[in-house]
């Protein structure tokens, strides 16, 4: 699959869907993003089991802001509606294809059960 591109109105919906959904933020005028972005792509080609998908933060603002977005490009895997990576800095196609084959290989009963920990303990 393609990437896709979210906005505001879209976003939520498309990160609680089940399975893993890779978020790229990005702007126009970021040189690294515009250098990650033919990476994005490949790696979303070979995957077409997950959603590859693209917020612009200059035409949604205010959901960056909400995101706590201070550097871009800034990466964020989504898995069963969890987020479980997020980072900034552009990534090589080897890497991104590691971080992919680690987040789904995730035991997510554990990150259910290690997140509910942390719940209780705050």
């Amino acid at each position: 699959m393609a990437t896709i591109d979210v906005t505001e109105a879209t976003f939520e919906d498309t990160v609680t869907k089940g399975g893993i959904v890779l978020v790229d933020v990005w702007a126009s005028w970021c040189g690294p993003c515009v250098r990650f972005a033919p990476t994005f792509e490949r790696v979303s080609e070979a995957h077409p089991e997950a959603v590859f998908a693209k917020l612009d933060s200059e035409a949604n603002q205010g959901l960056a802001a909400a995101l706590q977005i201070q550097s871009i490009p800034t990466l964020m895997i989504f898995r069963d509606g969890i987020l479980v990576f997020r980072e900034s800095g552009a990534m090589s196609a080897a890497a991104l294809e590691d971080l992919y084959t680690q987040v789904s290989e995730l035991d997510m009963d554990q990150v259910r059960s290690e997140m509910a920990k942390e719940q209780q303990s705050e």
